[in-house]
């Protein structure tokens, strides 16, 4: 079963049935658009162990809590025009709006974008009627200038979209459900996003005959955010579309509002049993130096540019509550739900501005044509 909703109307802001303004799902207390502010190892050590075995404490896998220094220097020169000048920058035809909140985005938000779920079936089903229909289980990570605010319209093309595949199928919705992700592309654009992932694929074989890998189905968009809280980063979302959650978002373990704590392996030791890929990340020497000695360390937006880069979820039972704490010497920026709020705002409206159902509104913003893919499943 797909969604349908009604497009915007013109020179209004959208509103829902009960006569709430796009935006109000998650009740941010606002009635208008928000202002915008602004080695080589020991045998033993190589040793291969399960998830649960090295899985580390915060100690052993942060240390002292402190970051890279790539963390500082994430995002330096975004929001200047191409002489350098500092002055907000607008992609021609973007909803995009870089510069819009320079100086108020909390430091400890060390990424933000827009968010994107497919679920793809097994060979030779075209519509999972269930959670073991279910191949694996991706997201797109589209990420924003740091200091960017959403107007109307699509995204731009970037060409920096990354590709996450889950292999677990459903998302940890818990602290006792933890299990690795990878990053399967990185620097994507929507052209190859399509044609490499989206699309349907048909194949011959010599003892089965042409197989059919059925075309990736969206089931979820919205906003998320890479968050610091000391010892420990977290990927935070917040779920834009569809509105009204059905049986698949609830089977693979979405929530209106979520969070994992996640951790970069380092490739240089053995990988869990049962989770080594073919090929490990091909990590620079200043990547690989910031892990130490440690086997785990929290996940830095660096991490995820390289193919291969695996890391841990963990679930959140609490939401995003902590992945949003605000830290120490922020004064004078947002707190970090401010500022995911606002943006889960923005992004409400612009995507109800899109002409068609959620599943337009969302092959729209990746352009993509939506009659050539599958539409949003709410249900099996």
């Amino acid at each position: 079963m797909t969604t349908t909703r009604s497009a915007a109307k013109a020179g209004s802001s959208p509103q829902k049935e009960n006569g709430e303004a796009a935006g109000t799902k998650h009740q941010l207390n606002i009635k208008t658009t928000p202002a915008s502010k602004r080695s080589k190892k020991e045998d033993d050590d190589k040793k291969q162990q399960t998830i649960e075995e090295s899985m580390p404490s915060p100690t052993e896998a942060y240390g002292d809590g402190k970051s890279p220094s790539s963390r500082d220097k994430k995002g330096e020169g975004q929001g200047q025009d191409e002489a350098g000048s500092g002055n907000k920058v607008e992609h021609e035809g973007s909803a995009e709006q870089e510069g819009a909140r320079e100086g108020v985005v909390p430091s400890n938000i060390l990424e933000k974008g827009i968010m994107y779920v497919f679920i793809r079936g097994r060979v030779g089903i075209d519509e999972p009627s269930s959670v073991s229909d279910i191949r694996r289980s991706h997201m797109i990570l589209r990420p924003l200038a740091k200091d960017a605010k959403l107007g109307e319209g699509t995204i731009d093309d970037a060409g920096n979209s990354r590709l996450i595949a889950i292999p677990k199928k459903v998302f940890p919705v818990s602290g006792r459900d933890r299990w690795i992700a990878f990053v399967e592309k990185t620097h994507a654009s929507f052209k190859t996003l399509k044609e490499e992932f989206m699309s349907a694929e048909d194949y011959a074989t010599k003892t089965a005959g042409v197989r059919h890998t059925p075309a990736a189905t969206p089931v979820a968009e919205g906003i998320y955010a890479i968050t610091s809280t000391g010892r420990e980063n977290h990927l935070a979302y917040m779920i834009t579309l569809p509105e009204d959650f059905g049986e698949v978002q609830k089977e693979i373990g979405l929530k209106e509002k979520g969070s994992f704590i996640v951790s970069t392996r380092n490739p240089q030791y053995e990988a869990p049993k049962g989770t080594a890929l073919p090929e490990g990340p091909e990590y620079p020497q200043e990547v690989l130096d910031g892990f130490r000695a440690l086997r785990w360390m929290a996940t830095e937006p660096t991490h995820l540019d390289y193919v291969n880069t695996q890391f841990l979820l963990v679930g959140e039972s609490s939401g995003i509550q902590k992945a949003t704490e605000p830290q120490k010497g922020q004064e004078g920026q947002e707190e970090p739900i401010e500022e995911l709020e606002k943006l889960e705002y923005e992004d409400t409206h612009r995507m109800e501005g899109l002409q068609g159902d959620d599943s337009a509104a969302i092959f729209a913003d990746l352009h993509a044509r939506a009659k050539d893919y599958p539409k949003l499943q709410t249900t099996f």
